[in-house]
């Protein structure tokens, strides 16, 4: 979260077109309430899209977790590089209103396209609840999110300065007061975003099958990105708009580049050496550009080693969701989806921030200790290594509690006894007993063939895939048979629990849970899996003569079950009692609150870096150039989301707790590294020197005037001379 305070700094000089003064409630003018009210609806639009961005890429589109984090932070990037473009748009050409408006449609449109493509039923043929044509999906994705990162990033930059200039140059309090509102606006947005989207997306929706419900996850933040435009436009008669005055960035780049070329014209060593190389574009420049623009250098130069701090913290919103999905969410009075644990960092910025200011601060301060900005820059960057370091052993506790699949080489078995009695059985190297209607705890490990025997004289040899795991389920049919059935490798997704249902009953049964119907399921074979959700799981058991049984189990998140129904099932008051659960995978036990730490520890780190960083480039920077350093600051964030997809396309560790712990070894690296930087950093006053070069410049112009009449004189008398010589000579051709 950024401190937008400071946003209109370099528009405060701007000259205003005199218009019709707005309306005023209680001392402010009526028009900025539509802008908070748009800003509202636009940053809920955003971050609920966002907050259920890495699910739907893994879980609807089926990406992989590395290129699911690739592409959301691909996406992030975008948001933060086209503030540069809507910056120069509405300061050269449209103007901050217009600019606003055009692109919110653009925004709004991409947000429609992005809900229209979470739809499964626009390519499911054939009516089984999975798309059958992804390509479609997909397309439709990316173009809505390249709309939105144009919409987004466009008008980052002009909504707050626009809220600004709705202020007159006496109603400086007020301007404040605005942005303290504008900035609760904000968190607002994304808080109550964060957790209304998820519970959408947790619904079951669609015409033909019922899926999680996507498309009202996109479909609502859609809706409120409509309500933003129109709100912005309602206002628009009440609004002060200034006239574009040129943009600073273009300037400040022209400025640098003609010092570049110039310097690289003049590098030969006949050249006399300046003290900057800035100071080449004195011949195009005047010098208080020039010195305005080293300064701003000077803090870009600071900015180098900062994307590493948003590489880490964009992360919330990818590898910390994802591993969220592998985490128990039960709270107690509340379930807490994988998504809206991001929650948190909103939550502890609202109780941060007063803190720090008013209480961590003064308690240093009084403490004679000297904590400059790019001291607590520097504890920011390293608190968010050390969330990162706590994510990464909150991943070894999850690893542990996961269960261990086959390898490529490996094959894994479970074996269920559905003969009324006990079983002697040998598998390979194993040997057990199996009581009846049961199964062996865990699964066993073998390579491609296990030789069976199961006593008297039965056995059998069979030839296992590599890399698969297998259920070998034991019936009594006539001779003594086997059934062999192959199993899921990978947890349940979206915490839902994988239950399925062997019949071992002499006839037919059909299970229904909930709305969901397993359909029939003949005697001596297993049916298939049905996710079944968190919670008191109510599953009925029928046959075709309107008997029936409930059989009741609490699920938490992410297991698998095998519900053997026995040959001695009957339909009475205590049927169920003689169902018997087999766990093929348990449930995620590994508590979500594990978390709160590392957001805890990133938030921290946010509030003494974010905040502070901003409040330190302003208070460096010359007055009219506060954008500039906005755009750099909002490139860092750019660069540290390409930096994230770079490690998660790059990088072969296996393990996900060492890519934590990596992320977290660079940023601690670069924390030294821009400490050393810090250390030798001088600071200034921008305002000082800019009085300096205002005083200096009546002298300059002073200067040159009197060089230039010097020339002007110099001129005259070579003229005369000229012509003196001319005569002469005209005289001398008479004679």
């Amino acid at each position: 979260m950024f401190d937008l305070k400071h946003l209109i700094s370099a528009e405060e000089d701007e000259k205003r077109k005199t218009r019709p003064k707005s309306a005023v409630v209680c001392g402010y003018p009526i028009s900025i309430f539509f802008i908070v009210v748009n800003e509202f609806c636009e940053r809920f639009s955003y971050y609920g899209m966002r907050a259920v961005l890495v699910l739907y890429f893994k879980y609807f589109l089926r990406w992989d977790d590395d290129f699911a984090t690739t592409i959301y932070h691909t996406f992030v990037a975008l948001c933060y590089l086209t503030p540069i473009l809507g910056a120069i748009v509405a300061d050269s050409w449209l103007g901050k209103f217009k600019t606003i408006v055009y692109l919110s449609i653009v925004y709004t449109l991409g947000q429609i396209i992005m809900a229209v493509s979470a739809i499964h039923d626009i390519t499911d043929t054939n009516k089984d609840g999975t798309p059958d044509n992804m390509t479609v999906h997909v397309a439709l994705s990316m173009v809505g999110l390249m709309l939105i990162a144009l919409g987004t990033g466009g008008i980052k930059p002009c909504v707050a300065a626009f809220g600004g200039d709705q202020f007159e140059d006496h109603q400086e309090k007020q301007r404040s007061t605005f942005f303290s509102i504008f900035y609760l606006s904000i968190n607002a947005g994304s808080l109550l975003s964060t957790v209304i989207t998820p519970i959408l997306r947790a619904q079951e929706c669609g015409i033909h099958t019922q899926q999680k419900c996507y498309p009202l996850a996109f479909g609502v933040p859609a809706a409120l990105m409509v309500v933003a435009l129109i709100v912005f436009i309602v206002g628009s008669g009440m609004y002060n708009k200034t006239a574009p005055q040129g943009n600073i960035m273009v300037k400040v780049c022209k400025c640098i580049g003609f010092a570049v070329k110039n310097r690289f014209r003049h590098r030969s060593s006949q050249y006399p050496k300046k003290e900057h190389w800035m100071d080449w574009a004195e011949d195009k420049y005047d010098k208080l550009l020039i010195a305005q623009v080293k300064m701003v250098l000077k803090v870009l130069f600071l900015y180098i080693p900062l994307p590493m701090f948003w590489a880490l913290f964009d992360q919330q919103g990818s590898r910390w969701t994802l591993q969220a999905t592998t985490m128990d969410g039960d709270f107690g009075v509340l379930i807490i989806q994988p998504d809206q644990m991001q929650t948190v960092n909103p939550i502890l910025i609202l109780i941060l921030v007063p803190i720090v200011d008013s209480l961590i601060y003064p308690l240093i301060s009084k403490c004679k200790l000297n904590f400059s900005p790019l001291r607590r820059m520097t504890v920011g960057m390293f608190l968010a290594a050390m969330a990162f370091v706590a994510a990464g052993l909150v991943q070894i506790q999850i690893d542990q509690t996961l269960p261990k699949f086959p390898s490529s080489t490996e094959s894994q078995v479970k074996f269920i006894n559905m003969v009324n009695r006990r079983l002697d059985v040998r598998a390979g190297t194993h040997q057990f007993t199996l009581e009846p209607f049961t199964a062996n705890d865990d699964y066993l490990t073998f390579e491609q063939i296990v030789d069976l025997n199961l006593g008297s004289n039965v056995t059998y040899v069979k030839s296992l895939q590599d890399g698969s795991r297998n259920t070998m389920v034991i019936v009594q049919d006539g001779g003594r048979t086997t059934t062999f059935i192959r199993e899921h490798t990978a947890k349940p997704e979206q915490g839902a629990n994988a239950i399925r249902f062997f019949n071992g009953f002499d006839s037919a049964l059909n299970v229904t849970v909930g709305n969901q119907d397993y359909g029939e399921t003949v005697p001596n074979n297993m049916s298939t899996y049905v996710d079944v959700p968190q919670g008191d799981a109510q599953f009925r058991i029928w046959n075709s003569a309107g008997q029936e049984c409930v059989y009741s189990q609490k699920l938490g998140f992410g297991s698998s079950y095998t519900l053997i129904i026995p040959p001695t099932f009957t339909y009475d008051q205590n049927c169920s009692q003689s169902i018997r659960p087999v766990m093929n995978i348990g449930q995620n036990s590994f508590h979500m609150a594990w978390q709160i730490p590392q957001y805890f520890l990133i938030t921290a780190g946010e509030v003494v870096f974010s905040v502070t960083g901003l409040e330190f480039s302003y208070s460096q920077a010359p007055s009219n150039m506060k954008s500039v350093l906005q755009a750099g600051w909002l490139l860092t964030v750019a660069v540290g989301n390409i930096i994230v997809l770079i490690v998660a396309e790059a990088a072969t560790l296996s393990e996900q707790w060492a890519e934590y712990i990596l992320f977290a070894s660079l940023l601690v690296v670069v924390c030294f590294v821009f400490a050393f930087m810090a250390y030798f950093y001088t600071y200034i006053d921008p305002t000082k020197i800019e009085a300096e070069f205002a005083q200096k410049e009546p002298e300059e112009k002073g200067k040159r005037k009197s060089l230039e009449m010097g020339r002007a004189e110099v001129g005259k008398r070579t003229d005369m001379e000229l012509r003196r010589l001319k005569l002469s000579d005209s005289i001398s051709d008479g004679s």
